[in-house]
C-alpha cells in the first residue's frame, strides 16, 4: 500500500502545475493546480487513460481540439490513450484536481502544439 497526502505537494512549475503523489506500478495519482490564466499544454499519452476529479474551483477543458467542457467541483472526466487534452484556468480563482493515469506509462505524455482558435492538429502515428 502506498499513502500521501494534498498537503504540501511539490509542483513541477513551483507554485502550480502537476505534482506527482504515488507512481507506479500499476497507476499514477497526483494533484493538478492552475492559477487564474494557467493552463496545461494540449498533450495527449500513448498508452494510459488520464481521469479528472475536480476538487476546487473550475476550469475550461478542450478535448481534441473541438469539444469545450467547463469542469466543476464534483465532475469526473476521462481522456482515452491519444485523445488529446488541454486545461486552462479561465476563472479567477484557482483550480485544483486530482488525476489518475492508468496503466503507469513513464514517459507517455506528448506535448501536442495548440491552443483554442487555431487549427486543430491532425494526429498521425508520427505524431507519437
Amino acid at each position: 500500500m502506498q499513502k500521501a497526502s494534498l498537503d504540501n505537494p511539490e509542483y513541477r512549475n513551483g507554485t502550480w502545475g502537476p505534482a506527482y503523489l504515488i507512481q507506479g506500478p500499476s497507476s499514477d495519482m497526483g494533484v493538478l493546480l492552475l492559477n487564474p490564466g494557467d493552463s496545461m499544454p494540449n498533450h495527449i499519452h500513448e498508452h494510459c487513460d488520464e481521469s479528472f476529479v475536480v476538487l476546487e474551483g473550475s476550469c475550461t477543458l478542450w478535448m481534441d481540439g473541438v469539444e469545450r467542457h467547463t469542469m466543476t467541483v464534483h465532475d469526473v472526466f476521462r481522456a482515452n490513450p491519444r485523445e488529446m487534452h488541454y486545461l486552462v484556468n479561465e476563472s479567477d480563482k484557482p483550480f485544483r484536481c486530482l488525476f489518475i493515469k492508468s496503466p503507469a506509462s513513464p514517459g507517455d505524455t506528448i506535448t501536442i502544439p495548440w491552443v483554442p482558435g487555431e487549427p486543430v492538429p491532425t494526429l498521425t502515428d508520427e505524431s507519437a
